[in-house]
């Protein structure tokens, strides 16, 4: 198993790369049992994430269900709208364009759309985000109000920190692993330790507990630079939303991956793999780890 060089996988994604691993997942979320024969088509999309950075996992359970699956470490009250939008290119790309324009009703894959949270914040168990939350309302134009919206799209979160919805975590090792793995960084992170070595920490402590073992064992440095990348890029958005800031935005992403990209050539990440994740040329990279000295 290897990282995606050209789109930045989060750990998460990377992961749960593999059809069966995904069938796994989607067994426990829903508490169903599939055929192990049933096909699973990953059919993620690469030309509408964030910076080019991979949270989102799209795949088809044998042609006839679509699971858009999300982990994120805080959550968007407007994830709905965003997966609305990514659910209308994932059937432009998996359906003939052919079937719109059809005399006969054309079958389509269902959706299903879940995102998994581990942040630190408080987050309810479990609670269902919807499209229509953010409609405005039509009543003060004279206009009835309608109990059910002509446009509706459901997205079910799910906390899978530790503690939280144990039966659905347990029901797939490897997300009950992966869960174990973010509170062990999480946790070393409260006891005072800086980011770079929380992760080590937790690193060495599931190895040797036999905790994604050899996950961790194959792709160890790795790990450590997408988890540096993914979670600085989320404190740089978090402080972006909380004070609103409108200009400078671009200003702020750079200095963001700036940060990432020095954090990750002090934790010993070779200029040629930085380059990679943060997408900086070598010569920017040979002068920040000059301003880093």
């Amino acid at each position: 198993m290897g990282a995606n060089t050209k789109f930045k996988d989060s750990v998460f994604s990377f992961l749960f790369s593999d059809p069966d691993t995904l069938r796994e997942l989607y067994c426990a979320l829903e508490g169903v049992t599939l055929p192990k024969d049933i096909p699973i088509t990953i059919n993620t999309l690469q030309d509408v994430l964030f910076m080019d950075r991979i949270n989102d996992i799209s795949f088809e359970i044998g042609g006839k269900l679509v699971v858009l699956l999300e982990h994120q470490s805080t959550i968007n009250p407007n994830m709905a709208f965003r997966l609305l939008s990514y659910i209308t290119r994932v059937y432009e790309k998996i359906v003939d364009n052919k079937t719109m324009y059809s005399t006969q009703l054309k079958p389509l894959p269902r959706p299903e759309f879940f995102v998994l949270y581990n942040g630190t914040a408080e987050y309810p168990k479990e609670k269902i985000l919807k499209l229509s939350d953010s409609y405005e309302s039509g009543e003060s134009l004279g206009l009835p109000k309608k109990e059910s919206p002509a446009l509706e799209l459901e997205v079910r979160v799910i906390n899978i920190n530790h503690g939280k919805n144990e039966e659905i975590v347990n029901r797939c090792k490897t997300l009950a692993s992966y869960s174990a793995f973010v509170g062990k960084v999480q946790g070393f992170e409260k006891e005072g330790l800086a980011r770079g070595e929380a992760i080590k920490r937790a690193i060495k402590y599931c190895v040797e507990h036999d905790i994604l073992k050899n996950f961790l064992e194959q792709n160890g440095s790795e790990v450590i630079n997408m988890l540096l990348t993914e979670w600085n890029l989320d404190d740089a958005k978090e402080v972006w939303f909380e004070e609103g800031i409108e200009q400078g935005i671009e200003q702020g992403i750079e200095q963001g991956i700036e940060t990432t990209a020095r954090n990750a050539l002090a934790e010993g990440a070779t200029p040629e793999f930085v380059s990679k994740i943060t997408g900086l040329d070598l010569e920017t990279l040979k002068n920040l780890k000059v301003q880093k000295k």
